[in-house]
């Protein structure tokens, strides 16, 4: 419960009144007043089952876009109780049928029955190391609702058994009753875990999701204690709607501060989901960027990124992005080696006017984990400000290390070791260097508790150092496997990590600690890929 208890006392308060009012109304029966008003009941129920299916809409599109098994099952949860919802609707009485029968009566319990059983799904290990599951199965549970819908309504139209007949004074009496408070459980459950999520995460969208499991758990009682058209039975009515309302005024709060529904659902996306999107962020701002600098047309590249599914607010998001990074690269200009600043250390004359020599070099990785979900939330300016202090922490350190800075992309950068030739301990300068970068990072990131954190990638091997482009552009770099694979394993790692590869692990000998990852399987290689998580490099 440590979760819950970061919720600001009002908060907490306002959630426990409707319990409260609940209480005093089946306490004493005489302030449950009765109030039959049909049109009421109508819009009332519509309205509340509209904005559903309109979060059950988008968030279908956030989940199918990033295929994230935690926001599919959101999804199915608003789906279930939209579709439910409005069957509820038709048991006003003049609007579908003369009467009311048990089937439409009781579809709304229903509906937050099977929606609790997604949303706790949502919040468990269906949605951690079992997603794959959840992806798999999602045509057969999408179809699977949608049949149960689409039946529940055929048979309560034609009354047939067991959904015929008038319905009971409490919606939610019999075999109802005992499941309705199974799902006031799972609703407890989602409700808990989704405030841990946002202390975890922050975002308004991550905590408007609790509220509303909590507003729902505080429905499905009412459901089941409620006399029909009493207010104890408006009340559920109300607290489904605010429940639905509030998640609405979530996601409206956060896509308007970033734009575009990955930075809406940033919050409830699985860590995985968050390492892709953060990976296609960075090469879309890179791409954007480099066409720049090659003084070409942004508009081919913005157009394939559209057709990869980035919406017109992203891609607008992207070129802000990448306008502010070029001037980020020209103010960190100084540090990088190129044909004109042959002075960076270890890299001579000969080696940055050749057109490549091979040697054996360390290169690391470092990016900032979470750093798509950070930027879309921002505005450029604050973006920028935030790699303005991390670079200012790290690049003194690479330059400590011996490094050479051999490009910024986005929210990462790449250093050299051995750059010159003259550094025979460069897998260890490497190691050490990726280790400062973690603890450089610590206190920006204790004084900003929300930026993202560095994650870091070592490996050591074979590569082509020197100058590459043409007349017009050159540039200084280092091309190879090794390179690739040091980018892949950065990426392997969880944020505040440094994964080495077995070339780097072997040549530090006996003074290095840490932890075997065993063989990955990375992006672009067809072999397994041996790692260690690094933890310390003794000083002799």
């Amino acid at each position: 419960m440590e979760g819950v208890a970061r919720i600001p006392s009002l908060t907490a308060l306002t959630l426990l009144l409707p319990l409260i009012g609940l209480g005093l109304l089946l306490a004493r029966p005489e302030l449950d007043v009765e109030w039959h008003h049909e049109p009421s009941h109508f819009w009332l129920v519509l309205v509340a089952a509209a904005v559903n299916a309109v979060l059950a809409y988008v968030t279908n599109i956030a989940a199918g876009r990033y295929r994230d098994a935690r926001v599919v099952l959101i999804s199915l949860a608003f789906l279930s109780s939209a579709g439910f919802l409005g069957l509820h609707a038709l048991a006003t009485p003049g609007v579908l049928l003369a009467e009311s029968n048990v089937g439409f009566a009781t579809a709304t319990p229903v509906g937050l029955i099977i929606a609790s059983i997604f949303a706790a799904a949502s919040t468990s290990p269906l949605a951690g190391p079992r997603a794959q599951t959840v992806l798999r199965l999602r045509p057969v549970l999408l179809g699977g609702l949608l049949a149960l819908m689409a039946a529940w309504a055929i048979v309560s139209i034609a009354r047939l058994p067991p959904l015929n007949g008038p319905p009971t004074a409490f919606e939610g009496a019999g075999p109802l009753r005992i499941l309705s408070f199974v799902a006031v459980a799972l609703y407890g459950y989602s409700a808990w875990r989704s405030f841990l999520f946002y202390r975890h995460r922050g975002g308004a969208v991550t905590f408007s999701m609790g509220v509303a499991y909590v507003l729902l758990a505080e429905a499905m009682i009412a459901v089941s204690l409620s006399r029909n058209w009493h207010a104890s039975w408006w009340e559920w009515h109300l607290l489904m709607l605010a429940a639905f309302a509030a998640i609405a005024l979530g996601a409206r709060q956060e896509y308007r501060r970033g734009g575009s529904l990955s930075a809406t659902f940033g919050g409830l996306y699985l860590e995985a989901t968050l390492a892709s999107v953060d990976r296609w962020f960075a090469s879309a701002v890179t791409s954007v960027a480099s066409a720049e600098v090659r003084g070409e047309s942004t508009e081919r590249v913005l157009s394939d990124l559209r057709r990869e599914g980035a919406s017109d607010d992203e891609l607008a998001l992207l070129s802000e992005t990448a306008r502010e990074v070029r001037r980020l690269d020209a103010a960190f200009q100084p540090y990088l080696p190129s044909v004109v600043t042959q002075g960076i250390r270890g890299v001579t004359a000969d080696v940055a006017a050749s057109p490549g020599q091979e040697r054996e070099v360390s290169v690391v990785f470092a990016d900032l984990a979470g750093f798509t979900t950070f930027s879309e939330t921002r505005s450029p300016t604050e973006v920028v400000g935030m790699l303005n202090e991390y670079w200012g922490a790290v690049v003194p350190v690479i330059d400590a290390g011996g490094g050479v800075i051999e490009h910024f992309a986005g929210d990462g950068v790449m250093a050299i070791f051995n750059a010159g030739g003259d550094q025979p301990d460069h897998a260890e300068r490497a190691a050490r260097t990726g280790l400062s970068i973690v603890e450089a990072g610590k206190p920006v990131a204790t004084a900003h508790p929300r930026w993202p954190v560095f994650r870091i990638g070592v490996n050591t091997g074979p590569a082509v150092v020197g100058v590459v482009g043409a007349d017009a552009r050159r540039s200084f770099s280092a091309i190879g496997d090794s390179i690739n694979t040091a980018s892949r394993l950065m990426a392997a790692g969880e944020p505040g990590q440094v994964v080495v590869g077995k070339a780097t692990w072997e040549a530090l000998g006996e003074d290095r600690a840490g932890e075997p990852l065993g063989a990955l399987r990375v992006k672009g290689k067809s072999d397994l890929v041996e790692a260690w998580r690094l933890e310390d490099v003794s000083r002799n």
